[in-house]
């Protein structure tokens, strides 16, 4: 938490500069006023001293300054007052297994003291391992239907014997936990009650950053506290791409996870989950689960008591305008597929590295995440229509998606001819695979960088970097990267096996 010196200095210089700009807007005004009284002394010793006019003028009317433009701000005490009603504090206890306490001698059992200590229930002692010790954890969530069905996130009930919620009528239920999702960290209790105040959904696909929105929840167990902010960002990819999450600079702290993101028309567009910080208290960066995400999984927890992910079976990387370069691209918009697993939906459907998802069911895809997070928040066995960018042209596949919980393996390249050279305008010098490196690395074609220098070096190419394919071209000759090299015009792009992972790197030649 930021130290309240800080605290005060920020707000100092805020109320100096609205008071600076206060101090300049009056000064204006009064010069203004000074001015027109100049001339209207003026004016009237130029008409004592002229002759009388023929006909008299009437004066020209005072054109009166334009009202000042006002900023209407929500009325956040509408939405605390009403939809804060459906917001609920959480309790969690659980238990662990605690060991040995190495203060206490082992005993034998004709011991003087060996009875006194298993009284206290050593495991030693007594017998049958180590001893629950109770685990006391907090948090928020919010009410979605009137039968007592609520959400949080997973985190908060992980772990979780006993699960109490507390109204804001201070009532408190015993919870059971209907299911949780790890993958997108959200959970859906429910209590036995009636007749319950309800959070409205909102749709978070709508929002925009600068957005104002509001938080309610129990930070350090500080029941019903309001925070605002703004939205500073959507489709934030915080770790494995499963979700878009929404970044605010609203105040979050432990205690708020669970607890609802609201609108300035009172509905819920995100469940608070995680934050940056440096010192475990809040530092401006708050992250948010979107709602739209959060009701897939509901509807799915409610519907079976367990949530189900699709896969398509590929890893992608994100374009940059180098790899834009490569493969000809306009813009850098889309998802590069790094690799296909093996007997994967992807592989069936007949996708392959290099190919760049450009939408899919028509929906643009900008970045690699919006192509992961889609795929992720479907359902084993739904179709889904891609746009891929091959060879310098829009092809359409259709795939049916698997299962996320089956696993793939990653399918070989096909064999080519070798021949050995070396590639100066890339900075790289190659060799062809030897059989026993085929045979030890399982990979069936490339060319094994022995240097790397200029242009590649700068890329992050490593000398032991196999090259398998130059903008989606497999290559297994000197000759064929020179090929498609010379068709370049500023990048190429290099799709690298390092260890067990393949990654594409641009690489620029211009």
């Amino acid at each position: 938490m930021p130290n309240q010196g800080a605290v005060t200095a920020i707000t100092a210089k805020r109320l100096t500069l609205a008071l600076c700009a206060a101090g300049v807007v009056g000064g204006a005004v009064g010069a203004l006023a000074v001015n027109h009284n100049n001339v209207a002394a003026e004016t009237a010793a130029a008409a004592a001293a002229a002759p009388a006019p023929a006909a008299s003028v009437a004066p020209a009317p005072s054109v009166a300054p334009a009202p000042a433009a006002t900023v209407t701000l929500p009325d956040f005490t509408r939405i605390a007052a009403t939809n804060g009603k459906a917001v609920v504090n959480i309790r969690v206890v659980g238990g662990i297994k605690t060991g040995n306490r190495a203060d206490v001698p082992s005993l034998p059992r004709n011991h003087p003291l060996y009875e006194f200590f298993r009284q206290f229930q050593d495991p030693r002692f007594g017998g049958g391992g180590g001893r629950e010790a109770p685990v006391f954890g907090a948090g928020s969530g919010f009410i979605v239907s009137p039968d007592g069905v609520i959400l949080t996130n997973a985190h908060v009930v992980k772990g979780a014997d006993e699960v109490t919620v507390k109204l804001q009528d201070r009532r408190e239920f015993r919870a059971k936990v209907l299911g949780s999702d790890a993958r997108t960290d959200v959970a859906v209790l429910k209590i036995d009650a009636k007749n319950l105040p309800v959070a409205p959904l909102g749709k978070s696909r709508n929002l925009a950053p600068g957005e104002w929105v509001l938080a309610i929840g129990s930070p350090y167990g500080l029941e019903s506290t309001v925070t605002a902010g703004v939205v500073s960002a959507t489709g934030r990819n915080l770790s494995d791409g499963q979700v878009p999450f929404i970044q605010t600079d609203v105040a979050i702290n432990p205690g708020n996870s669970g607890g609802p993101l609201f609108n300035t028309r009172g509905e819920v567009v995100g469940i608070n989950s995680q934050i940056y910080s440096q010192t475990g208290g809040y530092q401006g960066l708050a992250f948010s689960i979107p709602i739209d995400v959060a009701v897939k999984i509901k509807d799915q927890i409610i519907a079976t008591g367990k949530v189900q992910h699709a896969k398509l079976g590929v890893s992608v990387q994100e374009i940059g305008q180098d790899f834009a370069d490569s493969f000809g691209l306009e813009s850098p918009d889309g998802a590069l597929i790094a690799s296909v697993e093996r007997g994967s939906p992807a592989e069936r459907a007949g996708l392959k590295s290099g190919d760049i998802v450009r939408r899919i069911n028509g929906q643009p895809i900008v970045s690699s995440l919006d192509l992961s997070s889609n795929i992720a928040l479907s359902k084993p066995g739904e179709k889904v229509a891609l746009d891929v960018w091959r060879d310098g042209k829009l092809v359409r596949i259709d795939a049916t998606l698997g299962d996320a919980n089956e696993k793939g393996r990653r399918a070989p390249q096909e064999e080519l001819a070798s021949n050995s050279d070396n590639s100066a305008r890339l900075g790289l010098a190659l060799r062809p695979l030897e059989p026993i490196e085929r045979r030890q690395s399982g990979i069936a074609s490339g060319l094994v960088i022995e240097d790397a220098s200029g242009a590649a070096a700068i890329a992050g190419v490593e000398p032991g970097d196999v090259l398998i394919s130059v903008n989606g071209r497999p290559v297994n000759t000197v000759g064929q990267v020179r090929d498609v090299v010379a068709k370049a015009s500023k990048s190429v792009a290099l799709l690298i096996q390092r260890g067990s992972d393949k990654i594409f790197i641009p690489v620029r030649i211009g």
